[in-house]
């Protein structure tokens, strides 16, 4: 019998929490791969330990089958290790479902840090002058321009400030995320909330879909073949894209709606911004069809290391091991701050953006404390890829278990506290 994720196994009392079960010996589901010794890039064992440790914590609470993690200092990596099971391990798998543990290598969806992927390219494809970020949307898709929308420029849309933060209810459904015509004909008749420019309110899925037709309209293809031509093939990555390949479904780790239920009027919020109600947003993204689809805000597949490398990348001024992808000037211009301490209208928290990245703060900062420098984006509260420069840092943390907000939740914005801690500032 199909265990309800509503019961204890141990008091069989309901667990409003959906819970996976954690056991005893963390150890025996903790994988490790290549590290440096921390001492050659001016940290110490106890740090490392001591990150690892706010990741385990993360863990115990029993909100994320999986939670991997990997940092680099100074473009070495001093942690990379996963704790947890990929799959047969979520609140409603049967105790003795088979359990697939997590790995440094396995892959996951990172769902909205696809954003600082999709930005990246953006400005990439501004620096090739084959767009430009102040341009109306409506140059490249003149029918944008319905509804009041001729103003509306690829910075808004990169800023969350374009005015039209929510998503169509009809936008995620299986027949119709992978049809970039419907996708675009939504766009066309979506009615702006505010004024271009005025506001920030943040887009979960319908910024990353304009931008993604807007470099179908420009280069003819698919911002999928055009990520992977311009930045993913040369640096030698293995995932990084939006979805995957239909062989490479059965890698990716399962996604389970955990914690308390989502209800009114936070769920209403929610689904008004993602056009379906969150859970049900989490059980599509472990369908194929939505795992080799393209969604420019959404459907990233990543494993910690990857995602960490990702930000590497910009932290290195846009080149790596001999390779430069994207010009420095460009992603200074990219990480200009474009609000400071505006509360979003969608998220409700005084988050700062630049062109595409969520930027960190000296006291509020999701990258831990006085991280004025660091740049990076959040997927669903629970993933963030992030660079710090100053600290010489670059972090891929994902998780599994996709709770809104569960008590624990501070647990997750410890573990990047943490690491500003204990990885010092160079010089």
């Amino acid at each position: 019998m199909r265990r309800s994720s509503l019961i204890h196994d141990s008091l069989g009392v309901p667990d409003l929490l959906r819970r996976a079960r954690i056991p005893k010996d963390l150890d025996a589901v903790t994988t490790v791969g290549d590290e440096v010794d921390p001492t050659d890039v001016g940290m110490t064992r106890d740090n490392v330990e001591a990150i690892w440790e706010a990741a385990r914590n993360l863990y115990r609470s029993g909100i994320h089958p999986a939670v991997a993690l990997c940092v680099r200092r100074e473009g070495q990596v001093v942690l990379d290790r996963a704790i947890g099971h990929a799959s047969g391990n979520g609140p409603d798998d049967h105790r003795d479902a088979e359990k697939v543990l997590a790995t440094p290598d396995t892959p996951f969806c990172i769902f909205s840090a696809t954003k600082g992927t999709t930005a990246t390219l953006i400005h990439l494809l501004d620096e090739k002058g084959l767009l430009h970020i102040g341009d109306p949307v409506a140059e490249y898709l003149p029918e944008f321009a319905r509804n009041g929308k001729s103003n509306i420029t690829i910075g808004h849309v990169l800023s969350h400030r374009a005015g039209i933060p929510n998503a169509p209810k009809d936008a995620l459904t299986f027949d119709t995320i992978d049809d970039w015509q419907a996708q675009r004909e939504y766009m066309y008749d979506a009615k702006p909330l505010s004024r271009a420019g005025t506001k920030q309110a943040y887009h979960a899925v319908s910024g990353g879909s304009l931008l993604g037709e807007v470099v179908r309209e420009i280069t003819g293809r698919s911002i999928r073949d055009v990520l992977a031509e311009e930045i993913l093939e040369p640096l030698g990555f293995r995932w990084m894209n939006y979805g995957v390949a239909p062989e490479d479904i059965g890698k990716v780790a399962v996604n389970y709606p955990t914690g308390p239920i989502p209800v009114p009027p936070l769920s209403t919020f929610l689904t008004r911004a993602l056009g379906v109600h969150p859970d049900e947003a989490t059980r599509m993204s472990n369908d194929p069809r939505f795992l080799t689809a393209v969604l420019p805000a959404a459907n990233g597949v990543a494993t910690a290391n990857e995602l960490g490398r990702f930000y590497e990348v910009l932290r290195c001024g846009g080149e790596l091991d001999g390779t430069r992808v994207i010009g420095e000037r460009t992603l200074r211009r990219a990480r200009v701050a474009q609000s400071h301490l505006e509360v979003d209208g969608s998220l409700g928290l005084p988050i700062a953006f630049s062109y595409g990245y969520m930027l960190g703060g000296k006291v509020l900062s999701l990258y831990g404390p006085n991280t004025t420098k660091a740049f990076g984006h959040l997927g669903w509260i629970n993933i963030m890829g992030w660079a710090d420069p100053e600290r010489a840092l670059s972090v891929g943390l994902i998780t599994t278990g996709k709770s809104v907000i569960y008590p624990e939740l501070a647990r997750f914005w410890e573990i990047g506290h943490r690491i500003g801690l204990e990885a010092a500032p160079i010089g």
